[in-house]
């Protein structure tokens, strides 16, 4: 596979809070407009993983990385590159949903204002809201307040403020864990959309999401010292009806995790 067609890579990344080794020796290589999926047992270091594409792990005072992250042939963890624009290129949403207490229109321009666009912010928030399956809801009560909105409907605001920005990656932390099952679907029936138009990548615990939304997973487990590292990555269909190594196959099945 040529190196273009990859969004984002990892190389020989490992990842610490303080001298404890949490995430070792990860080589991954996300293809563009894809959905990943990373899934293992609690502990193994998902979201630690996840969070190291927009060094957002950088906000915990003893976290530290070492090895590379390849964006655009960049390290992003290289002395000059600026963590705020990673953050702005690799946008992030969260397993709780999250509004600003601002109103929806807010929630949408603001997070666009302070990243300096300068368009039409009317047609910037419709399409965003569009974007996310949200304006129909929401098109006729913009100026009340995000946190007025349903758990699932808040998500997809933080959805609809996250691509507000136009990043070129989403990285999603257990986006439908605290939703309602048709919430839920509704998130991964998004994810699926977004997917034309962005990169993605989703770390759930819900082996049937895993199954439902992704092209690719990235199976972690973890070693004796309780490092999480990669066991196993391929196609989704793959890993979920003939995975290589057996400790997959035990965790797929529910043996474990």
């Amino acid at each position: 596979m040529p190196e273009e067609s990859y969004a984002i890579e990892a190389q020989n990344l490992s990842l610490y809070y303080g001298d404890f080794r949490a995430v070792k020796n990860v080589n991954l290589q996300i293809q563009k407009q894809k959905v990943t999926a990373i899934i293992g047992p609690s502990g193994c270091g998902k979201s630690t993983m996840l969070r190291s594409f927009n060094r957002m792990n950088e906000l915990v005072p003893t976290a530290h990385a070492e090895g590379e992250v390849l964006f655009h042939g960049q390290n992003l963890y290289a002395p000059d590159v600026d963590p705020v624009e990673v953050r702005r290129r690799i946008g992030m949403v969260f397993q709780k949903p999250n509004p600003f207490p601002k109103s929806i229109y807010e929630n949408i321009a603001w997070g666009a204002r302070i990243n300096g666009f300068r368009g039409n912010m009317d047609d910037l928030v419709e399409e965003s809201l569009r974007g996310a399956a949200l304006w129909d809801e929401v098109h006729d009560k913009l100026d009340q307040s995000g946190l007025s909105l349903s758990g699932g409907q808040q998500q997809r605001l933080c959805i609809a403020r996250t691509i507000a920005i136009q990043p070129d990656i989403i990285l999603m932390d257990e986006p439908a864990s605290a939703l309602d099952p048709i919430a839920t679907l509704r998130i991964e029936e998004l994810m699926r959309e977004l997917v034309q138009n962005y990169t993605i990548i989703v770390v759930t615990h819900n082996m049937q999401q895993a199954a439902r939304v992704s092209d690719f997973t990235a199976f972690f487990t973890m070693d004796d010292d309780r490092a999480g590292y990669l066991k196993e990555f391929g196609p989704t269909e793959q890993i979920f009806t003939n995975p290589k190594d057996k400790v997959t196959e035990d965790y797929i099945t529910g043996r474990f995790g």
